[in-house]
């Protein structure tokens, strides 16, 4: 909910303290519902993965298994780059920006992070390399893999009206979607689905989000639809800090 700052309640330093403490009182509360969501995630059954997979990377071809890279534990992002696409989608480009920071820490917790796109990998690489993440970034290119977990779908499947997108049927936005997949390999070298995360799930990896959740604005955005980060750019189109910003083109990928 967003609120006019000129009609906002302005109090003493003792009432703000008391609504404070209110406030604090449901952040705890969600913060153990939060605690309580994870056990459950965590307690959800696995899907043994036994799909030969390959995939495209600079080391040359590689199986689901190997991309772990020697971690017990793989999050795959699906990151919205078709084939013949030359700029990857601008929500996925924002939520990279933040996972390319994390990446070092999860390695040294026994999690390996890949991105997955679709495009071919020589066209991977030159978007790559215009936005400097260094994140292993693979092709899925001739594969299920995209389309095996609903975030690539056919043109005839888009032409039909109605795809499997978050756990559900509904109409698509065009042929790809973003998401999050984690994997599990056990020590006799099993590889195991454990979980995915489609649509508004993405905004558990955007820090952005948080901090704009402590401000007084807020996002300044519809919850759902269209226009949603219609004022994210990719970072390196931002016009300088005081100019008049062009509209952003609307896309979908976070719906």
């Amino acid at each position: 909910m967003n609120m006019r700052t000129e009609d906002h309640p302005v109090v003493s330093r003792d009432e703000w303290a008391a609504a404070s403490r209110l406030l604090l009182a449901r952040e705890k509360e969600l913060t153990r519902a939060h605690d309580l969501l994870a056990e459950e995630r965590r307690a959800l059954p696995w899907v043994r993965v036994d799909k030969p997979y390959a995939f495209h990377t600079h080391e040359g071809t590689r199986t689901l298994g190997e991309l772990f890279r020697g971690n017990s534990q793989l999050v795959v992002y699906h990151f919205m780059l078709a084939p013949g696409q030359e700029e990857g989608c601008i929500g996925c480009s924002f939520l990279l920006d933040h996972l390319q920071g994390v990446v070092v820490h999860l390695a040294h917790h026994d999690v390996g992070v890949v991105v997955v796109s679709r495009a071919p990998l020589d066209e991977i690489a030159r978007y790559q390399a215009r936005m400097g993440w260094e994140v292993d970034w693979v092709s899925s290119h001739g594969s299920d893999f995209n389309y095996d977990y609903h975030v690539s779908f056919t043109p005839e499947q888009v032409a039909s009206g109605e795809v499997e997108y978050n756990f559900k049927r509904q109409p698509p936005w065009g042929e790809e979607a973003s998401g999050t997949s984690v994997f599990h390999r056990n020590t006799q070298g099993e590889v195991f689905h454990t979980y995915s995360s489609y649509g508004r799930g993405g905004e558990a990896l955007l820090g952005a989000y948080a901090l704009l959740d402590m401000t007084p604005l807020g996002r300044r955005e519809p919850a759902t639809g269209a226009k949603m980060q219609s004022w994210v750019r990719r970072h390196d189109e931002y016009e300088p800090i005081g100019a008049a910003a062009a509209a952003a083109p609307a896309h979908h990928c976070c719906r």
